[in-house]
């Protein structure tokens, strides 16, 4: 089987999306597909060792993304090419999330040319403070990400979410919800009291102390000057960053406050084990990848409430709480009221192994993979094109 798999960054940006399409596509080439991913030229492709297939990097600039913070490629004439040769050269193509620009080009070539797209919703609405944001987006959605999603020949929802935004439209197939994996053998549990103080000092935090997390873009729609303000508010506790972005909190000058770049995969394992609290005030996230690894390493976690509610088996491990995107203040307030609850009583070691384990039943890579290769088969099947499956990890005919 040829798949393309198109997306707007490649997994060195660092972005959910892009991590769990770098992490499908090793899955599916240890089954014996043929992968070829495309995406925007702002950041490496992967190599041949990475075990991700054949990276075609697209020329694009990223304007948007350094001035506003958002992460939107536009493709370059060049690109445009690329893209429906490589079209050309598949049986399937793999879309992830229907708005970017790249992906809008690959679908339109892909029904040009014949090919089965299966496009994967990772996110609904993303609200904005910017009223003028929050109506392209509302616009974008209606007329383009609808669009995207009926004309597809099968639609994935990663969440409960992101398929509650898209309710009542119809289908070209009945839409099905695969959870997104996590690497269940590098974010686990860590060692106990001992092993947390030892990597709080490596990593140059306080020892003893409630220290809280966030993983994710330094961006005003992760929920960043929702942090600022509980940081300030909370001298006494520390906020450890791993990220990048504008809104970087390195220029607020607290002394409670630690950043750390260029962390990925398993250099972000002692952060989320040495930690006390995972943090994330976003919204319209569906269902982020980061909060799954804090809670594969059994660390408790507060989200937004519409977060919480992304998959019924997050909704006994998390702590949603309402986030108002037009009022970083009424957030970090109803923010504070959450953290200090569970400062007051922190989960023992028994409810941070359960915690583990549930996750680990829940979001293992290979579960996820099989569902998708279930579509691929039937996909390939449907133009009498060889099916590949998996059945117990192993590769059938």
């Amino acid at each position: 089987m040829r798949l393309l798999i198109g997306t707007h960054f490649f997994e060195s940006h660092r972005g959910g999306i892009e991590i769990v399409a770098g992490q499908l596509a090793r899955c599916f080439v240890r089954e014996g597909i043929q992968v070829t991913w495309l995406a925007a030229d702002a950041t490496p492709g992967p190599v041949a060792r990475d075990g991700c297939g054949t990276a075609q990097p697209l020329r694009a600039t990223n304007v948007i993304e350094r001035c506003l913070g958002l992460p939107f490629p536009l493709p370059l004439p060049r690109a445009l090419i690329r893209i429906w040769r490589e079209v050309g050269r598949s049986e399937v193509v793999m879309l992830h999330d229907s708005l970017y620009p790249t992906n809008v080009a690959l679908r339109l070539a892909a029904w040009l040319r014949r090919r089965p797209v299966v496009l994967v919703q990772h996110i609904g609405s993303v609200p904005y403070r910017n009223r003028g944001l929050n109506l392209l987006m509302r616009v974008a959605n209606q007329l383009l990400a609808r669009t995207m999603l009926r004309s597809a020949q099968q639609v994935v929802f990663i969440s409960r979410t992101t398929r509650t935004y898209f309710a009542g439209l119809r289908f070209r197939h009945a839409p099905t919800l695969i959870p997104n994996g996590v690497d269940t053998a590098m974010f686990r549990p860590g060692g106990g009291a001992a092993e947390t103080r030892r990597q709080r000092r490596e990593l140059g935090l306080p020892e003893t102390g409630p220290v809280l997390l966030f993983v994710g873009r330094f961006v005003e729609k992760k929920g960043i000057p929702v942090l600022e303000t509980l940081a300030r508010a909370y001298p006494k506790l520390h906020f450890a960053f791993a990220g990048w972005g504008p809104l970087d909190p390195e220029r607020w000058g607290l002394p409670n406050v630690h950043v750390y770049r260029d962390r990925q995969g398993r250099s972000l394992v002692a952060l989320y084990q040495a930690c006390d609290l995972f943090v994330l005030p976003s919204c319209g996230e569906g269902l982020p990848l980061v909060l799954q690894e804090a809670l594969a390493c059994g660390l408790p976690s507060l989200c937004a409430a519409d977060t919480a509610t992304a998959d019924a088996e997050l909704e006994r491990w998390v702590i949603g709480v309402p986030v108002d995107p037009a009022n970083a203040d009424a957030t970090a307030a109803a923010f504070a009221v959450a953290i200090d609850r569970v400062l007051a009583q922190p989960p023992e070691a028994a409810w941070r192994e359960a915690c583990a384990a549930a996750c680990h039943a829940r979001y293992a890579w290979p579960q996820a993979a099989a569902a998708y290769l279930a579509i691929l088969d039937r996909l390939c099947a449907s133009k009498g094109s060889p099916t590949v499956g998996l059945s117990h990890g192993r590769r059938h005919a």
